[in-house]
């Protein structure tokens, strides 16, 4: 019996005119990969990726002639991108590896969607559709193992490895994601042996599987599974605490709450604000978001003294709310008790919002300059002293 889906994704227009533009030209073309993946699970898809036996030239030609734009995105792959209504669509040529590197693959081109498939990294993902719906699996194990939820390499998983090393860190993402029960034996075992490989990985393709993983549905069991192994101290570059993310992990659950990947990192591996500089170094992070690492560090020793009401007003103040909610949840989870008072008071809690601004003492009288910043500090000082209640008329007239 033929296995169909019917994804909202595959009859939306910008994905009929790619197709339309293929057939025209004869062109077979198949969606592949996640998307069908996780439209034969109920998942929602975020990019639709083609497979197709043209040679890319061919591709280009075909979409052109539709008036589609054409972007060569990755030429010495097969690869191309269509873009529709604004939608990417990266079509590629089915090909075949002739050489590895563990991070770059040397590959000729071909007709036949079976060796395309078996380069791909784990079964669940070498899932085909034609355009009606139709699903292939022409490894005739992919919709096996989607259905018992297991995450397998494709092939010898050492092989599978060797050509892409990130490959174990997605092994470990896609169980978390997708998987159920045990991880796979023979993938794990693999995972270890080629895991010197992940020192040649950039930073940039280490955090975004790290980040993805950490909010996946099974992240925990996952977290837990690597620090048994060992992963982690040579990825986060100190020891981490699996226990503290688990039992975020579980509030969140508890809660309903999707999960917040750069908490669950500082749970996991930021006790300092020495830990937050050091982990956005070594991932790369962007400054929004080492900042926020570091004032969730910042605020851990504040938060476990159980701040006065007036201390929660005046840490809302200085971190923002974001920052202060998430490291009150990371409290709960280390110290593994509940704090809901204090969270309650920080969502309920109004930001208090200074009420002098540098015009204001322009207006009365003070000249712009450096004397402006010192004025407004000394009163933002008495503001705070009067725990936040201080009105602007009040401020403007304390004496010197």
């Amino acid at each position: 019996m033929q296995t169909r889906i019917d994804p909202s994704w595959l009859t939306r227009p910008e994905t009929l005119a790619v197709l339309d533009a293929l057939r025209r030209r004869d062109i077979v073309a198949r969606a592949v990969g996640g998307a069908v993946r996780n439209a034969l699970i109920g998942k929602a898809a975020s990019d639709i990726d083609l497979a197709t036996p043209a040679l890319p030239q061919v591709t280009i030609a075909a979409a052109e002639a539709a008036g589609l734009t054409v972007v060569p995105t990755g030429l010495a792959h097969g690869t191309v991108t269509i873009m529709s209504g604004g939608i990417p669509y990266e079509v590629t040529t089915l090909r075949r590896d002739v050489e590895t590197d563990g991070r770059h693959a040397v590959v000729t081109f071909t007709a036949d969607w079976a060796a395309d498939a078996a380069r791909r990294d784990f079964t669940i993902n070498a899932l085909y559709c034609d355009a009606d719906g139709t699903v292939h699996d022409p490894l005739g194990c992919g919709l096996t193992d989607l259905a018992e939820r297991r995450v397998r390499f494709i092939g010898d998983p050492e092989a599978r490895i060797s050509e892409d090393h990130l490959r174990i860190l997605r092994f470990f993402r896609f169980t978390a994601e997708y998987g159920a029960g045990a991880l796979d034996s023979a993938g794990l075992l693999a995972c270890s042996r080629c895991r010197a490989g992940l020192e040649t990985l950039s930073a940039e393709r280490i955090r975004s599987e790290l980040l993805k993983l950490l909010v996946a549905p099974r992240a925990g069991d996952v977290v837990d599974a690597m620090f048994d192994h060992g992963y982690w101290p040579a990825l986060l570059g100190n020891v981490p605490w699996p226990a503290h993310v688990e039992r975020l992990i579980d509030m969140d659950h508890a809660t309903q709450n999707p999960g917040h990947a750069l908490q669950r990192l500082a749970c996991l591996a930021v006790l300092t604000d020495d830990d937050a500089h050091r982990l956005a170094l070594r991932l790369r992070l962007s400054r929004a978001d080492e900042h926020l690492l570091v004032s969730i560090a910042t605020l851990r020793p504040q938060i476990d003294t159980r701040p006065s009401n007036h201390q929660v007003r005046l840490l809302l103040y200085r971190h923002g709310r974001q920052a202060l909610a998430l490291a009150v949840a990371i409290a709960s989870a280390r110290h593994g008790a509940p704090w809901h008072r204090l969270a309650e008071r920080v969502a309920a809690e109004p930001f208090p919002v200074f009420p002098v601004r540098g015009q204001d003492l322009i207006d009365r009288g003070h000249l712009p300059g450096r004397g402006i910043g010192i004025e407004l500090g000394r009163l933002e000082r008495a503001w705070i002293a009067s725990d936040f209640a201080s009105t602007r008329e009040q401020l403007l007239n304390l004496p010197v």
